[in-house]
């Protein structure tokens, strides 16, 4: 007999014993002893002799598995998502849309028709989506009608409909492009040409220059100034600013703003002393009648 048999059958014996103390209620519980470590050599005997059917305590998982990413669960199935991707949808579409199509579109006919009523009831309340009655109809239901978006500046789709639009302002603030963009995504291009024809004002950022509000201009106010003009103007050289306000002093000009020097000469100083208020007694003196008895006699002693 191998020492492998040997050790299993001495692992069996023990393991017996345990079960069959295990199992009396009366008698007391006392474990079996260890059996012994076996040796490098019984090891290698085991490990030769148990080569045919090797044992497999893990599972291989597969390499390629990332578990510090969530896995890919699809589109949301709120009804919040589900609201988005409808409103991009339809701002992509030129012409109305049913509420089939919509329905469609997100894979939510398959939904309870008690569902698909909710969502379509949501539809018509959102602020960016219009809801047009059909007029065939005496009384509409949930699944009449069409559906479109209805952008933060409604009709403006082209460059003459800007320029309408910005001649009806009665003020003078600009248009924010993002606005634009809500109805017109691809504004970007009449407006850089619209720039250059000198019929809108354009701010633009300092990073990407990228268009960020847009003014009505006036073509007729625009006046080609010559380059040598231009370079003159350039390389005449102003004061320090500083001496701003002295030199336009010494040519009997009024400035528009102080001497900076007698400005902070005028200043007062930061650091004086506060004169601290005399602090204010509030409330009635009492026990006025134990005045005698409350008083010091220590000095009294000898």
């Amino acid at each position: 007999m191998s020492s492998f048999d040997r050790q299993q059958a001495s692992f069996l014996s023990s393991m017996s014993a345990a079960a069959s103390k295990l199992g009396t209620g009366g008698t007391k519980r006392t474990l079996a002893p260890p059996s012994p470590s076996p040796s490098v050599g019984s090891t290698t005997s085991a490990a030769a002799a148990g080569s045919a059917t090797p044992r497999r305590d893990r599972v291989d998982t597969p390499a390629n598995i990332v578990y510090s990413q969530p896995a890919m669960t699809g589109t949301g199935d709120s009804i919040i998502s589900q609201m988005a991707y409808a409103v991009t949808w339809l701002r992509g579409k030129d012409e109305p849309q049913t509420c089939a199509a919509v329905l469609s579109y997100l894979s939510a006919t398959a939904r309870p028709e008690k569902e698909q009523e909710f969502f379509v009831e949501q539809m018509r309340r959102h602020p960016k989506i219009q809801w047009i009655p059909d007029p065939s109809l005496s009384e509409q239901t949930w699944r009449s009608g069409t559906y479109v978006h209805r952008p933060t500046i409604p009709g403006v789709k082209d460059k003459t409909s800007l320029l309408a639009h910005l001649q009806k302002k009665t003020d003078a603030s600009g248009v924010s492009v993002k606005d634009l963009k809500d109805g017109w995504p691809e504004c970007e291009p009449a407006i850089a040409e619209l720039e250059r024809e000198h019929r809108v004002l354009v701010v633009r950022a300092k990073k990407d220059g990228a268009a960020r509000t847009v003014w009505l201009d006036d073509p007729s106010l625009f006046h080609q100034v010559d380059q040598d003009l231009r370079n003159a103007f350039l390389r005449v050289e102003l004061p320090a600013q500083e001496s701003m306000v002295a030199r336009l002093m010494a040519a009997q000009l009024k400035p528009a703003s102080e001497d900076p020097a007698l400005k902070a000469a005028q200043q007062p100083n930061s650091k004086a002393v506060k004169k601290k208020k005399a602090q204010r007694r509030t409330g009635k003196a009492t026990n006025v009648h134990m005045q005698g008895l409350l008083k010091d006699y220590s000095h009294t002693k000898r």
